[in-house]
């Protein structure tokens, strides 16, 4: 039996939670009042003991729970996730029915309703991820509420939080047929080979799908490209199928070397036309400026946070340095796809990094395009913090 305890809230954080914001933070609630473990049933009441909602002890970055319902009455068992479940199902159907694109964002966290639980679709595979112990204690609920909400061909899970201290990062089949990896999906047309079952990513980031889209259509033809922290080369297949004259693909794991091979492979793309690189991509930067290399189209998306042996980065201080770095082996009238995931910002503060970095440059520029989270990663209008995706493309117009 699920432990429920009553929790007074703040008053000053009262307000949001009766307008619908879906996150408990930590400085709601008295820190003494929370119970020992994870998962706990949160009854939240205001200052005047009024219900505001019911929600779940569970702690990640973002706070120490989420509400899941405003409903006094309301269960929080296998009949509740399977409601939810069934409601994000049928605001994908579109996606479902789309046979050139078989990998999406199923159900969205906090969009869809639950905050820390996201499930991805593969083609008929599905891969939960779960990101606090509160909320995977009500695995066996959301488990079997998937079981009878969508027919599955095996479902995997992803256990993404920390456990007595150790960051954990694993993945792990749970039922069903095991697929054959690598697992072949659908993008717009192009194929992306996946890996539910090896290590904490599957191959390709789901959120960037318009982008590629629009790299391939409007931008990709007779360029030369430059896709720096590549990952296992996504954007440069997608380039490469829009008519890119070359890609080169950069990044300094030492594992992105077969996985863009592999990417470019199940796309009858000859890889050894393309020029992959392992190597760091800051000390890429200053390789390409000592030879004079220009590109036409890069695309910059670093992760939020990286450490090197002679540096550390995050985006939240380091992002203009790192795009006056790109303006420089950018040629004129060429394209800086410009992207973070940091949600510790908004696109605002964004643009003022790429102002801040061509303005240092004395390099003018033009904001041609810019893209927040797909459709399938539902995020409340009501509270656009949560769409943390943030991708800008710039013209370098001197």
């Amino acid at each position: 039996m699920t432990q429920t305890i009553a929790l007074q809230i703040n008053n000053q954080f009262a307000g949001p939670l009766k307008k619908g914001y879906p996150l408990i933070s930590k400085d709601a609630v008295d820190a003494r009042k929370l119970p020992a473990e994870e998962g706990a049933l949160l009854r939240l009441l205001d200052i005047h003991k009024k219900f505001i909602g019911t929600g779940y002890y569970g702690l990640q970055n973002k706070g120490i729970g989420w509400v899941l319902s405003t409903d006094p009455e309301e269960e929080i068992d296998t009949v509740f996730f399977a409601k939810k479940f069934k409601k994000a199902i049928q605001n994908r159907e579109a996606f479902f029915n789309n046979p050139n694109t078989t990998a999406f964002r199923a159900f969205n966290g906090e969009g869809d309703g639950i905050g820390g639980l996201t499930i991805d679709f593969f083609d008929g595979y599905y891969m939960v991820s779960w990101y606090s112990e509160g909320i995977y204690s009500f695995k066996e609920a959301v488990y079997a509420a998937l079981s009878e909400t969508v027919n599955y061909k095996a479902i995997y899970e992803k256990k993404r939080f920390d456990s007595k201290g150790q960051y954990i990062e694993q993945d792990d089949f749970v039922m069903g047929t095991p697929a054959e990896f690598p697992l072949i999906v659908k993008e717009n047309g192009m194929n992306y080979a996946v890996n539910l079952n090896d290590g904490a990513m599957t191959g390709i980031f789901l959120d960037q799908r318009e982008v590629r889209l629009a790299i391939r259509e409007r931008y990709a033809k007779g360029a030369n490209m430059l896709n720096t922290f590549s990952y296992t080369g996504a954007f440069s297949v997608a380039a490469a199928l829009g008519g890119a004259t070359k890609t080169t693909s950069v990044d300094v794991a030492k594992r992105s070397l077969s996985k863009t091979i592999e990417q470019f492979s199940v796309n009858a793309i000859d890889y050894e036309a393309q020029d992959i690189k392992v190597m760091d991509v800051f000390q890429y930067f200053k390789y390409a400026q000592r030879h004079n290399l220009k590109f036409d189209l890069v695309v910059l998306d670093p992760p939020s946070f990286a450490r090197t042996k002679q540096m550390t980065f995050s985006t939240a201080k380091d992002y203009p340095k790192l795009l006056m770095d790109t303006i420089a082996i950018t040629e004129k009238n060429g394209v800086i796809v410009a992207s973070t995931n940091n949600a510790s910002f908004g696109m605002k503060k964004f643009k003022g990094f790429i102002d801040q970095a061509f303005k240092e440059t004395n390099t003018r520029y033009k904001i041609v395009e810019e893209f927040g989270l797909p459709k399938d990663f539902r995020v409340s209008r009501e509270f656009p913090e949560f769409n943390y995706l943030k991708v800008v493309f710039i013209q370098k117009l001197n």
